[in-house]
């Protein structure tokens, strides 16, 4: 049978969550898998070839967390932060998550594809084969389902693999000021109407002090659990607001952010094998002091993935290296952990068992990079993309 190899590759594995290295190997593809890899394997008659030189073949990158589909964006807000106002002054402004709610429903679909299509292409460049999309800025049935909807679609227009969480505990929209309780009944009839067509995978929701109460989001959890939904958490990001224990007790993929997690709640994630995302985009973009718990969450072996979370208001980001350069430089991670953070763990942050390293069996999702060793791929602060994205697999 033909296949596609890659030839004379350095390959970082990430097997184990560490780059394993095979200095002088070959990847073997097959109808879109691994079918080997590793020093032994060589091409054969009829076979496609692509030689890397001796250049850095990792597994596809995996952005686990990402709010790219919405319209307008949130440059005024940045000027009046920059002028030091407060989220409260920009939110009366008209600023914050209102303003983009209302740019979203007020774009047409094609206008919001579009918008959506050219950030998911910009994340891919920078080396992603796999990208999960949030809606979260619709705010009511029609708009929530449509922006699922649109992400959706974005997989069959672009060489990406997309996984859909339903975010719509994200904030309390305008028609529901002050009555943050009854939006939730709203959200959790949400919740049902995109498990029964098919449109998330997942089900997340801001637990904190700006957005939604422990006992609000559990509401949003149990009925994503009613419907077979798995769930997320956006966690004690400003506040410690037990969030991980939350997320813990509802066997969350993954808690993100955790600035403010106290050490047990990072046991709890621990034992609900949930994975802890850092987003320091967010954190650098907003000039936050807190650094999340690094030191505790190793001891615990909780498995730490690296997203860009690519949102207008606290992180216009898409480039995955940026992401791990951050993660390293502001959060303390090893080169290593932040490539894991973006191949073998944020797969697991999506409950993907399919991708994240290169051995036989899984995606044939690669991305060959012109440089002499991984760590590269975190050193650079910017500009750095791939020579090539290869997703065999298809979406």
């Amino acid at each position: 049978m033909a296949a596609l190899v890659v030839t004379r590759a350095r390959i970082a594995t990430m097997r184990g969550g560490k780059y394993s290295m095979v200095e002088r190997g070959a990847v073997r593809c097959v109808d879109g898998r691994i079918e080997a890899a590793g020093a032994g394997v060589v091409a054969r008659e009829g076979d496609e070839v692509i030689d890397a030189a001796g250049a850095l073949v990792t597994p596809g990158l995996i952005d686990c967390h990402t709010h790219l589909v919405h319209a307008g964006d949130r440059t005024r807000d940045f000027e009046m932060r920059m002028a030091g106002k407060s989220y409260e002054e920009i939110a009366r402004a008209g600023g914050g998550i209102v303003s983009t709610v209302q740019a979203t429903r007020a774009a047409s679909d094609a206008e919001l594809r579009a918008v959506s299509a050219r950030r998911l292409e910009a994340i891919r460049a920078s080396g992603a084969t796999t990208i999960e999309v949030k809606s979260g800025y619709g705010l009511d049935a029609r708009h929530e389902l449509r922006c699922l909807r649109i992400a959706r679609g974005l997989a069959q227009d672009h060489a990406v693999s997309v996984f859909t969480t339903l975010l719509a505990a994200h904030g309390v929209p305008p028609e529901f000021a002050g009555r943050a309780d009854d939006y939730i009944e709203e959200v959790v009839s949400i919740v049902e109407r995109a498990a029964s067509e098919g449109l998330a995978d997942a089900v997340d929701a801001f637990c904190e002090t700006i957005a939604f109460t422990p006992s609000q989001v559990r509401r949003v959890f149990e009925a994503a659990a009613k419907h077979g939904l798995r769930v997320k958490l956006h966690a004690d990001q400003l506040s410690d607001s037990g969030g991980a224990a939350l997320a813990a007790q509802f066997g969350a993929l993954s808690a993100d952010h955790l600035e403010h997690a106290n050490e047990a709640g990072v046991a709890a994630l621990a034992r609900a094998g949930t994975v802890a995302v850092m987003l320091p985009g967010a954190f650098y973009f907003l000039r936050e002091t807190k650094v999340p718990p690094i030191d505790l969450i190793r001891k615990h072996g909780v498995p730490i993935a690296v997203a860009t979370d690519c949102n207008p208001g606290t992180s216009p980001m898409t480039s995955l290296p940026t992401a791990m350069n951050m993660a390293c430089t502001l959060f303390g991670l090893t080169p290593e952990e932040a490539l894991a953070g973006t191949t073998v763990h944020a797969a697991r942050a999506l409950g993907l068992a399919d991708r994240g390293t290169i051995e036989a069996g899984k995606r044939a999702d690669l991305a060959i990079w012109d440089v002499e060793h991984p760590a590269h791929l975190a050193w650079q602060i910017a500009g750095l993309a791939p020579r090539a994205v290869l997703s065999l697999a298809g979406t």
